[in-house]
């Protein structure tokens, strides 16, 4: 089984690269998009279209609903589920997206954490109740672990509780006790480089097809259905256009907050996955197809 990323900015053209090479090196699709994970967030995250989904077969996308929290260990076992699949019907993975902090994980891996019991849970659960105090006990106990996290993070203050009250350490020592360690090794990871100017224009063609293509409505449904509370609605798309329907702005300032933020956000991605990650092929989007079919003929013909 032959693993390898291709990853970018956002609007750089990696879903449509993937496809072409998944169908031309018989593979299956893992996306690391922090938004396409979810369910019914479609015009927002730019998800691939029912046909491309239906042409290769992806994992990653539509799994979670958007109140539900999304993390890089709960990525980290989709993948090592994905993963067993491919082996399973002898497939090849090619991981793909825009959030490139998941696949840096993979590399990296994760510390793991003690073993739980029942009874910690039930324990942990009740004093969750009041998550206030539950954020001062442990900014007392590891005042540098709790800076990373916010006072209304219940997801993570709940796990720090976890780590802490299964094994009596405070996370910051748990996780020097037990470093982490790679989930993958060897992986050819390829990155689309593309200049500024040319992204901004096609963020901004972007934004506006996303528009006609109803972005208002979905983000007015995912509102009615969910609530602004959930992680999943502070994003990129959607934060904008609730700024509209909050009469803040006009449609048209809408559109350009989307781009300009949107900008910003491929901007920070550019400048992460070259600094990031060893070993990379920067090419442009023209350019890689041939460069990654070449180097996995390489590989196979050693």
């Amino acid at each position: 089984m032959k693993q390898l990323a291709i990853i970018g900015p956002t609007a750089s053209g990696k879903s449509d690269l993937a496809i072409k090479i998944a169908l031309k090196i018989d593979a299956y699709i893992l996306s690391i998009d922090s938004l396409s994970i979810y369910k019914e967030i479609d015009i927002v995250s730019a998800k691939p279209s029912t046909r491309e989904l239906n042409e290769v077969k992806h994992f990653g996308i539509n799994v979670l609903n958007p109140d539900e929290h999304f993390s890089v260990d709960i990525f980290i076992s989709l993948y090592k589920e994905v993963k067993k699949v491919c082996e399973k019907d002898g497939k090849n993975l090619i991981i793909v997206g825009g959030t490139s902090f998941y696949l840096k994980s993979l590399l990296d891996g994760l510390s793991k954490i003690p073993e739980i019991s029942d009874e910690v849970k039930r324990s942990v659960k009740d004093k969750l109740s009041d998550l206030f105090s539950c954020y001062e006990f442990l900014k007392n106990i590891d005042s540098e672990y709790m800076k990373k996290i916010s006072p209304n993070d219940s997801y993570r203050i709940e796990k720090a509780l976890l780590i802490y009250e299964a094994s009596k350490m405070s996370p910051t020592e748990w996780f020097k006790k037990n470093p982490p360690k790679p989930i993958i090794k060897n992986l050819d990871i390829f990155n689309i480089d593309v200049k500024r100017d040319v992204l901004r224009e096609r963020i901004s063609k972007r934004s506006e097809k996303m528009l006609k293509m109803g972005l208002v409505d979905e983000v007015c449904k995912l509102e009615q259905k969910y609530s602004r509370l959930p992680q999943s609605m502070n994003s990129i798309g959607v934060v904008e256009v609730l700024e509209f329907l909050d009469a803040k702005v006009s449609k048209e300032e809408m559109i350009d907050n989307i781009s300009t933020h949107t900008a910003q956000l491929a901007k920070r991605q550019q400048t992460f996955n070259k600094t990031q990650f060893k070993d990379i092929t920067n090419a442009p989007l023209e350019k890689l197809e041939d460069m990654i079919l070449e180097e996995l003929n390489r590989v196979k013909s050693q």
